[in-house]
């Protein structure tokens, strides 16, 4: 039985995970995608956030990636997590995300992007004003104005908080109505701008009622589950698509505040999302791939430096139990890591992000395995992730690529 941690150099060696940025699946560390084609035919340059937080930002990500138009990606800084960029102000004057250049004229607003994007590519199957597309676009707006309703405004009694439950149910089931029009899992015969509308923000809700109110949309609405596998068959989404715990903890500061109403199944979905198992939320449905394991521990090889600097723990302990942690990921060798350390591994745990870091599976076994380590030691937690701001995920403090 080994006594110590893996060598940086073994564990190397047990990765051989690679990715094709620029023509592979769709990803977010890619800074140019050009689907087969030469840099010459690009036309658009996406300005989107560093951390795949940002929804709107997602839908054109996800129309760009579905219609294999290549482009070029700069990230740029929200303001919840760092300070904007003064090269993007110069850009863009009010800081405003997304935006695209489009042969060099730059555009705003999400829903104005798509219509200049579909008038120089074509559509994405049904346009934005196609009169199947227009009605479901309402739909998505009055399903978010419930949802927003009862995340993000504090209510005063549990009766209350029902009202606005019931209020979100009754437009999610508007939403299953209109799905179930089509024979197929998507909104119309085929994949198309409506689904692309409703994504960002529905993969939102889902993560925030299950965090902040203890109701599954998924369980609830089968309607809206066979929706999210139909989705995930597809490597567009997969790419782009994130974990309940990154959701539920970068909305407070970009929506001005979650709130949670306290009941039992609410403070369980908090203790899950948290502190595991993260296997057992129901955030994803494809089966895991056998390269999970072999991304985390890739992604964490390449940014180890600033990992193990920006991490709270002086550095050689924390060096030594990010090494145990890594092992028993790999290998199943449980290592106790150095005293005191725990702090530092849930530290690193709560500021995984999905997808920027990784992907949605990799980023469960990191977890799992930063979590594992830690409780070797004790109960205790790292320093409590922010709420008004994101300020420790500031990027100027990070290695992105």
């Amino acid at each position: 039985m080994p006594t110590s941690p893996l060598s940086w150099t073994e564990l190397e060696s047990l990765t051989d995970f690679s990715m094709d940025y620029e023509n592979g699946p769709t990803n977010a560390q890619s800074t140019k995608r050009l689907f087969g084609q030469s840099p010459s035919d690009i036309r658009v340059v996406l300005y989107r956030d560093n951390h795949a937080w940002c929804p709107y930002c997602q839908k054109i990500w996800l129309w760009l990636e579905e219609k294999q138009i290549p482009y070029a990606i700069q990230k740029v800084t929200m303001f919840c997590y760092g300070e904007k960029e003064r090269w993007y102000k110069k850009v863009v004057p009010s800081g405003m995300l997304p935006a695209i250049a489009l042969d060099g004229e730059i555009i705003t607003e999400s829903d104005d992007i798509l219509s200049a994007l579909e008038r120089t590519f074509g559509p994405l199957y049904r346009g934005m004003t196609d009169r199947a597309v227009v009605p479901l676009r309402k739909l998505e707006r009055l399903l978010f104005r419930a949802w927003c309703f009862w995340l993000c405004y504090p209510t005063r009694s549990p009766r209350e908080d029902n009202q606005r439950r019931e209020a979100f149910i009754g437009v999610a089931k508007q939403m299953e109505a209109a799905l179930e029009k089509s024979s197929g899992p998507y909104f119309l015969e085929e994949f198309s701008t409506a689904d692309v509308v409703f994504i960002p923000y529905v993969e939102r809700m889902d993560a925030s009622l299950f965090y902040y109110k203890g109701y599954s949309l998924r369980e609830n609405h089968p309607r809206i589950a066979d929706w999210f596998k139909g989705l995930e068959t597809r490597s567009t989404y997969r790419g782009t698509q994130s974990d309940f715990h990154t959701h539920a903890h970068d909305l407070p500061p970009q929506m001005g505040g979650c709130y949670s109403n306290e009941a039992p199944e609410a403070i369980a979905a908090q203790a899950q999302v948290d502190q595991g198992p993260w296997s057992e939320i129901p955030d994803v449905n494809y089966d895991e791939p056998d390269s999970s394991r072999r991304e985390a521990l890739s992604r964490v090889l390449k940014h180890r430096n600033n990992i193990i600097r920006v991490n709270p723990l002086e550095n050689g302990a924390f060096d030594e139990a990010l090494r145990c942690a890594l092992t028993w990921m790999m290998t199943g060798e449980t290592l106790q890591p150095p005293s005191g350390t725990e702090v530092g591994l849930r530290y690193l745990r709560d500021r995984i992000n999905v997808p920027r870091d990784m992907s949605i599976y990799a980023g469960k076994r990191l977890r799992q395995a930063l979590e594992h380590t830690a409780s070797l030691i004790s109960d205790a937690q790292g320093p409590a992730i922010p709420i008004r701001d994101r300020y420790d995920q500031n990027p100027v403090e990070f290695s992105v690529p």
